[in-house]
């Protein structure tokens, strides 16, 4: 499949690979019709450091 250079820049929806024109259209459409697999996978927890990473200074 072969996808026009139109839409490269602008988000897509990576469950219904549905695009739109600025991340908040995105935001908003996630939140909306994507809640129950977003909430289920457990996206939007607050991410931190795996146990053992090392940070270079």
């Amino acid at each position: 499949m072969v996808l026009p250079l139109v839409d490269e820049s602008n988000p897509k929806c990576y469950l219904c690979h549905r695009g739109f024109a600025d991340l908040e259209g995105l935001r908003l459409h996630q939140s909306t019709e994507h809640k129950d697999h977003l909430e289920a996978h457990g996206e939007g927890k607050d991410r931190g450091p795996a146990p053992g990473d090392v940070s270079v200074f």
